[in-house]
């Protein structure tokens, strides 16, 4: 994965989701659902645990996350009525993660939301990168170069959907 080096802090680098909670999520989603693998015919749903989109015939599944709660259960940040939790795509099975360097999903519009240590939101920002190419790498500069920002979601415009997180290191 790139590394985005930001003003006055630490390097930062796109984050999937990890594999002990893909484990829990592959049987037990965080809405208490049991998952429900299926191949994926047409391919193309972006995937959580590797970042990258998905290839025709794997088999997938979609499970709901929650991504923030997760983050506060490990930093004691309490988020209060900023958790939620929405659908991802994930592999139905073991996966061995990001392959490659680069910020995934920058091809559309995005919208990275900004959180405090604390887990509320301090704001977000429209990326479109068809009208300025710099614009995600520019975003995630900005975001960051705030001392009170902790971490970074990544989420797509059209449905509001978790991508992956950056954090602070």
């Amino acid at each position: 994965m790139t590394t985005i080096q930001a003003p006055r802090t630490a390097a930062c680098m796109p984050r999937p989701i990890p594999p002990r909670v893909l484990q829990e999520l592959r049987t037990t989603d965080d809405a208490g659902r049991p998952a429900a693998p299926f191949i994926d015919e047409e391919g193309g749903a972006p995937l959580r645990c590797c970042l990258r989109r998905s290839e025709p015939g794997e088999p997938i599944a979609l499970v709901s996350y929650a991504p923030l709660r997760r983050w506060a259960a490990g930093t004691g940040a309490a988020p209060g009525a900023y958790d939620e939790q929405g659908p991802v795509f994930v592999h139905a099975g073991d996966c061995p993660g990001p392959s490659g360097p680069g910020l995934p999903f920058t091809d559309a519009h995005r919208v990275l939301r900004r959180y405090s240590a604390g887990g509320r939101i301090l704001g977000g920002r429209l990326v479109e990168p068809a009208r300025d190419p710099g614009a995600f790498r520019a975003a995630l500069a900005e975001a960051f170069a705030d001392p009170e920002v902790a971490l970074v979601h990544v989420r797509a415009v059209e449905y509001g959907c978790f991508l992956y997180e950056v954090r602070r290191d």
